[in-house]
């Protein structure tokens, strides 16, 4: 499953998809405030989302965060990619290697079968489901963006 940092990249970035979506920069006490995430822990997150281009920040009296592409443009899969990686979608359930490069010699895991299929659809949902996506879904939900 996703980590604690993921989840809260996740979050953040739902947050800046609603609230700055115009340009507006929005400063890491009020993100961190409205989302209930340390400072300092939200702050390591959102500069390695600068660093990998998927926001901006500004700094100054008018300074903060922003979405640096279109929320069409950000799945969650680049999140997790760039949070956690993508061990989620290549390590095999019970062992420790991608289950697709096991030896042709060797036999899968027992549950390679059965979850292949799953981690496979995991990952196109993970692919296809944006920021634009999940803000429409929000619609009338907007209270659950402080989840």
């Amino acid at each position: 499953m996703l980590s604690n940092t993921c989840k809260y990249a996740v979050r953040a970035l739902i947050y800046l998809g609603k609230y700055s979506a115009d340009g507006t920069k929005i400063g890491i006490k009020k993100i961190s405030s409205d989302l209930l995430i340390p400072t300092p822990f939200l702050g390591k997150i959102l500069q390695n989302l600068v660093k990998q281009k998927i926001l901006v920040s500004t700094k100054g009296p008018n300074g903060g965060f922003g979405l640096g592409k279109k929320t069409s443009e950000i799945s969650l899969y680049d999140i997790v990619r760039i949070v956690d990686g993508d061990d989620f979608f290549r390590i095999c359930l019970i062992g420790h290697h991608p289950c697709s490069t096991h030896e042709a010699d060797e036999k899968p895991c027992p549950v390679h079968s059965r979850f292949g299929p799953i981690r496979a659809q995991l990952l196109q949902f993970y692919q296809e489901t944006t920021l634009d996506g999940i803000l429409g879904d929000m619609t009338g939900f907007e209270d659950l963006i402080k989840l």
